[in-house]
């Protein structure tokens, strides 16, 4: 799989300096976690969820959680698990080759059970989404995914979702990040990328953002995804990949405030009915908590509709710019450090201070690409809707 490998490779060729990698389920951690992109989720009791993986692999998809906990009730659980354990078996004998999928689960004993009824499709697994993540109640889980895959002898990964009131309260937030940190360091090579749960955070104040809102304007979510950020988001290589929240809405009806999106750069495309459209289905604001998700350190993004994920990967495409400042603060010439003027002429690299940054947006560039001197995010929004 790859990003943007929905496109023809012509069109990708006009769009792309260096095209997107390919990757495996087999590929190495570092690379997946950061390629996990527009992570899309769907209740598991999905009736043709075999046909909506391969439709959503053929828009564009890399990852997908297939959900056992919130989206669906209690009472359907059991029929969750078995519906589960016969899309995989179908997808199995279709002989396709799915986005990287993971199971969330509501409790440990579920991992190895999955794991053991799905039998030979176990090999479609990439792991288990582990929800109200603590250390207390999250070793129980990496225990059970550590022994099933154990028992398979297939690699499993878990993305711990940080969402507990503990998280959030000022009085328990920083031992409840440290008992995090202890647990994900623990089990480091198992943990591909923590993931945010920002509804959850919402609701124990009784608080839902509007479609004109980010989670960055709603100060007590910013101040807790900054301070997780902190703590378990560092690039000293004691850090994980931190994704970003979800974003709720679909279409918007009626608008409070007006549009988030500026009009110069779908000018510039062509693309003034792109950008109506973008305001219309209340994306402008996606648009912009994408670009704080990535201005805080946070990259990939959980989706729950569709339409939500060209946008994120369009705007995790690394710009001709930011390549060209990256590769110059890493020669190996400027091992010693000093400044230096970027090749655009507009900006001060500072080799020393800017070398993580560097590190980190060259990996971006190797799982999404580096876009062409003159494309930009429109025209690799666009390019992609028309696939």
């Amino acid at each position: 799989m790859r990003h943007f490998g929905h496109i023809a490779p012509e069109v990708r060729q006009r769009l792309f300096h260096q095209e997107p990698c390919e990757f495996t389920s087999d590929s190495p951690a570092r690379l997946l976690s950061a390629a996990l992109g527009a992570t899309l989720y769907s209740p598991a009791t999905r009736p043709r969820l075999a046909d909506d993986i391969v439709k959503q692999t053929g828009r564009g998809v890399v990852s997908m959680v297939l959900c056992l906990e919130d989206s669906i009730g209690d009472e359907d659980v059991a029929e969750g698990e078995e519906n589960l354990v016969r899309q995989f078996t179908d997808l199995a004998e279709r002989q396709v080759d799915p986005p990287l999928l993971f199971i969330r689960v509501r409790a440990p004993e579920q991992i190895p059970d999955l794991v053991r009824r799905l039998g030979p499709a176990v090999r479609l697994l990439a792991g288990f989404v582990l929800p109200k993540f603590t250390e207390e109640r999250g070793i129980p889980f990496l225990e059970a995914l550590s022994g099933a895959e154990a028992a398979s002898g297939h690699r499993l990964f878990a993305m711990p979702v940080l969402e507990s009131p503990e998280l959030l309260y000022r009085e328990t937030r920083v031992e409840t990040l440290e008992g995090i940190a202890r647990a994900v360091d623990k089990y480091r090579e198992r943990v591909l990328a923590l993931r945010l749960g920002v509804t959850d955070f919402c609701s124990s104040y009784g608080l839902r953002r509007a479609p004109d809102m980010t989670a960055w304007d709603v100060q007590i979510v910013a101040s807790v995804i900054a301070d997780v950020v902190n703590m378990l988001g560092r690039a000293d290589g004691t850090g994980f990949t931190v994704t970003g929240p979800v974003w709720e809405y679909f279409r918007v009806q009626e608008r409070m405030f007006k549009p988030q999106l500026r009009r110069s750069p779908f000018l510039e495309g062509q693309a003034e009915e792109l950008r109506e459209a973008l305001i219309e289905h209340a994306m402008d604001g996606l648009l912009r908590e994408i670009t704080l998700d990535q201005a805080n350190g946070l990259l990939g993004k959980t989706c729950i509709h569709p339409s939500h994920v060209l946008p994120v990967h369009a705007l995790s495409v690394v710009s001709h710019e930011e390549f060209s400042d990256a590769q110059d603060i890493l020669r190996p010439e400027r091992g010693g450090g000093g400044v230096l003027r970027s090749q655009y002429t507009n900006k001060m690299n500072e080799v020393k201070p800017h070398r993580a940054w560097a590190e980190r947006t060259l990996l971006r560039a190797e799982v999404f690409g580096v876009a062409n001197e003159d494309i930009g995010f429109v025209e690799l929004l666009a390019a992609g809707i028309s696939g």
